[in-house]
This record gives C-alpha cells, sequence and structure tokens, in this order.
C-alpha cells in the first residue's frame, strides 16, 4: 500500500513548524530587537577588547576617512591574531590568503581540466580554526562554572535571622565568577548568644578568577580572625597585614566595609578601608555616608584605621554596594553614578530588605538595558525594623 501524500497546506505547515522549532533553540525564544541588542552590547565590548592596547599607544597623527577605518581593520586584525597561539595564527593567515586567491586550474593530459576552489579551502579552514577556539572556550567554561560554585560555598545562601533586623543581598559576577566578597555571620557561639553579627562588603581589584582567588583568601583570613573574637579595630589591622603580604606590591588591594551589629543596642560599628561609603538612609529620608576608616586593605602594612559608631533606628535602612552598581552603563555611555543611585536610596519606601533590594536593582536594570555588564554588581540590604 503506496504511503499517503499529505496535503501540501500540511507539508508546509509541518516545515513551518520545524522552523519555527529550529529558531526558538537556537534564539533561545528572544525576539529580534533583544538578539540585536546583545550583538551591539558584544560587538561594542568585544571592539574595547581588541582596541585596548592600540589606544593606550598615542597616535602621532590624527587619522580621518579611510586612512582611519584602514588602521581600525588593521589594529583590530592584529589585535584578533596575536591571541591566538602560533599554530593558529598560521591557519588563519593561510586561510586569508586563499579567501583571496581565484580558483586554480590544472591541465591534464587528454585535454582534462581540473577546477580547485581555494575558497572551499579557505572556509575548511576557517571552520577548524572556529572549533578548536570553540573547544577551548568550553574547556574553559566548564573550569568556570567549577570556580562559579565554589565561590558560592564562600558567600552566604540566606541571610542570617537577626533580631529586630532583617538582610538582603544579591551579587552578579561580571564573568562567571566575581572578585566581590558579601557576608553577614556571627563570628563565634558566644557572638551568636549575645547577638553581635559582622555585615562585610568588599571588593577585590581586578575580575574574574583571579580576583576570586584573593577574595577567598581574604573570607578565609577575615573568618579566622573574626572566630578569635578579635575586636574590630583590632581585626581590619590584622587583615591589612595579611592583605598586604599577598598584594602583589600593592598591586591586588581590596576595598572594604567591616561592622558589627548589637540588636540588643541597635549600634553599629565598622571601619570603611577605602570602599564605596555605605549609604544610611533614615525613615525619613535622610542619608548619610559612612566613610570613617582608612586605606583599602593590602596598599600599606602599617596603615592605621578609625571605627565609626552608629545607632540605627526603626524604618532605617543602611546599603552597602560595589563600585559595579554606580560605574554599570548604558548603551550610550552613560554611568549610572553616585547622583542616580542616592535618588533611589531615597526613593525607598517602608519596605523589608528583599523588597528594597528589588527596587535598587531594578532601577539600575532599567538603566543599563541591554548593555553587558561591565564590572562584578553586589548590593547588601540591612533594614531595621
Amino acid at each position: 500500500m503506496s504511503p499517503v501524500t499529505p496535503p501540501s497546506g500540511s507539508a508546509a505547515r509541518i516545515r513551518g513548524g520545524q522552523l519555527s522549532g529550529f529558531w526558538q533553540r537556537i534564539s533561545e525564544g528572544r525576539r529580534i530587537d533583544e538578539l540585536w541588542s546583545q550583538f551591539s552590547a558584544d560587538a561594542r565590548a568585544s571592539y574595547g577588547f581588541y582596541m585596548k592596547e592600540a589606544d593606550a599607544e598615542e597616535e602621532p597623527v590624527k587619522r580621518r576617512g579611510w586612512h582611519r577605518w584602514s588602521y581600525i581593520v588593521k589594529t583590530l586584525f592584529w589585535s584578533l591574531t596575536m591571541k591566538l597561539t602560533p599554530m593558529r595564527r598560521v591557519i588563519l593567515v593561510i586561510a586569508c590568503v586563499l579567501f583571496f586567491v581565484p580558483n586554480v586550474n590544472f591541465h591534464g593530459s587528454n585535454n582534462v581540466t581540473f577546477d580547485f576552489n581555494l575558497g572551499v579551502v579557505s572556509a575548511i579552514l576557517f571552520l577548524l580554526l572556529l572549533a578548536l577556539e570553540l573547544a577551548d572556550k568550553v574547556t574553559m567554561k566548564r573550569d568556570l562554572e567549577i570556580a562559579r560554585e565554589i565561590h558560592t560555598w564562600l558567600v552566604p545562601s540566606k541571610a542570617p535571622d537577626v533580631d529586630g533586623a532583617d538582610i538582603a543581598f544579591a551579587s552578579r559576577p561580571q564573568n562567571s565568577v566575581a572578585g566581590d566578597y558579601y557576608d553577614a555571620f556571627y563570628p563565634t557561639l558566644s557572638a551568636a548568644e549575645n547577638g553581635k553579627l559582622m555585615l562585610v562588603i568588599a571588593d577585590v581589584a581586578g575580575k574574574s578568577i583571579p580576583a576570586a582567588l584573593l577574595m577567598a583568601t581574604l573570607q578565609a583570613s577575615l573568618r579566622t580572625i573574626a572566630g578569635e573574637g578579635a575586636p574590630l579595630g583590632e581585626l581590619v589591622v590584622r587583615l591589612n597585614r595579611y592583605a598586604s603580604a599577598h598584594s602583589l606590591e600593592g598591586r591586588r588591594f581590596t576595598t572594604a566595609v567591616l561592622a558589627e551589629y548589637e540588636p540588643a543596642s541597635r549600634r553599629l560599628v565598622y571601619v570603611n578601608a577605602g570602599h564605596n561609603p555605605p549609604i544610611l538612609r533614615r525613615a525619613r529620608g535622610e542619608t548619610e555616608k559612612l566613610e570613617v576608616g582608612g586605606l583599602p586593605l593590602g596598599i600599606d602594612t602599617g596603615a592605621a584605621y578609625d571605627t565609626a559608631a552608629i545607632e540605627l533606628r526603626s524604618g532605617d535602612a543602611l546599603i552597602f554596594y560595589t563600585d559595579g552598581v554606580i560605574e554599570a552603563f548604558n548603551e550610550k555611555g552613560e554611568e549610572f553614578g553616585n547622583d542616580r543611585w542616592i535618588g533611589a536610596i531615597r526613593a525607598l519606601l517602608d519596605w523589608n530588605a528583599a523588597e528594597s533590594l528589588q527596587f535598587l536593582m531594578k532601577r539600575v536594570d532599567d538603566f543599563v538595558g541591554m548593555t553587558r555588564q561591565s564590572d562584578d554588581i553586589t548590593c547588601l540590604v540591612f533594614r531595621a525594623k
């Protein structure tokens, strides 16, 4: 019995469904405008990455017109090429040469002519190069996923219970792993019984795995020193001494804010080691900056640090954050900035910590749009009930 051929309309619908499924798979259901915005962000970021070294060199002559475009193309080509391994550079150069060479004709015996399409060879070499680079990326991505999993072990997954207050935090790595660190913990069992809570936010200079490794050492050192019951002033001095010994002569410094909170008295003692000052928003809307402290950790072994104390009242909100928040920029290259950030904090209503955090992060997201994130973003909200 011969198979039944579906009507042409049914066949078209089947093909249409297959094409729709294929498109949904490769685009992950994103709209065309979203894909274009993402491509534009990636293109700008890649241009900045490859042109960074060239832009750092001062040009003796200001290029215009086609001179400028030829300079950009040449610079991008060499910047991209020199980031490949030597063998892959050879493959890339051969592929580019063959791309511009016309077909080669071979004349054999009996007047037989063979046409050899070098464009096909060029395409195969480009695909080979792409496959090699993708293999490296997949391997690195797997390693980054492991690093990100380890990173999540070092920061709290949920906030501890605090009498008369609640805490919320969020961290968004610029890459798979971040150099930002946040924490909220009771240093010792006796501290938990007495209600003495440690609040921390820190930002290691740099990004990705190198910064994350230093962040891990900072976390371990902090937990060890805090567990010994050291007062805050002594704690930060010892932490700075350790950071200075591992900062590559100050090139890998860390900014941080460390604070101790006692729920019974609602008193918070803090020290700011060169970090963006946390913003205290009083219940009536006034704001204060927590700026007392000293140098970033890791710059000067003998640096001195001052501490200060504030008293929190019901309805007050204390916002800790890293510089990735205020330095976030949109597609026009405009920074979110301190003024917008303080304006968002002043606009907070009588919400809990989680709702306040969601509101603040949405303000940043609405401003940035689809622009690729340029730095780690971390925010911690401490709200007194």
